[in-house]
């Protein structure tokens, strides 16, 4: 599981508790926070976008 970092050139490791999938985009629950991203072949996620606490705002934004 990573995270891409804008403002770095490597990736952050994450270790989330809960991952729905939806057609190969998935949310990230890490830390109280909704990631956005999508699943790659070998089953690791990249996120690239934070939607906060908020389970519905995350979910609307698929």
């Amino acid at each position: 599981m990573v995270i891409e970092a804008a403002d770095q050139e490597d990736y952050e490791r994450l270790w989330p508790d809960l991952i729905p999938a939806f057609h190969g985009l998935c949310l990230v629950r890490h830390d109280g926070e909704w990631l956005m991203g999508h699943l790659d072949k070998d089953g690791s996620v990249l996120c690239w976008a934070s939607y906060g606490p908020e389970l519905a705002k995350a979910i609307h934004s698929l």
